[in-house]
């Protein structure tokens, strides 16, 4: 197998979906033992241990967008849904009839908003964690 560069590489995740993207990751965790999640905890126990405020501490930059129910327009929340998830239909759908489930995984405050507006404008319950 010919070694890919690091650009090949990014050009490569950028054609994956987050589901995709977020499977290959717990994948690479499994294989070299490692944990993605690590340089968060390590970035954010200087800032606890220094005495900084408890609002400091909490402040979040990553969001999960959480479908708790589909409401009674179940149609237009899997539009929704495929609109911002690169989901199929069928997936779309069970994801929907799953609730509650998370529909983006670590996404900046702005983009959880906006997902957030969209679904509940659909008709759905969401709620940001």
């Amino acid at each position: 197998m010919a070694k890919l560069s690091t650009d090949e590489l990014i050009e490569a995740f950028k054609e994956l979906s987050l589901i995709e993207l977020s499977e290959f990751v717990k994948k690479f965790e499994e294989v070299f033992e490692v944990t993605a999640a690590a340089p968060v905890a390590v970035a954010a126990a200087p800032a606890a241990g220094g005495g900084a405020p408890a609002e400091e501490v909490e402040e979040k930059s990553s969001f999960d967008v959480v479908l708790e129910a589909a409401g009674d327009k179940k149609i237009q929340v899997i539009k929704e849904v495929r609109a911002l998830t690169s989901l199929g239909l069928g997936e779309a759908k069970a994801l929907v009839d799953g609730a509650p489930g998370v529909v983006l995984e670590g996404v900046n405050k702005e983009t959880a908003d906006k997902a957030k507006a969209q679904l509940e404008e659909a008709g759905a319950t969401v709620v940001l964690k």
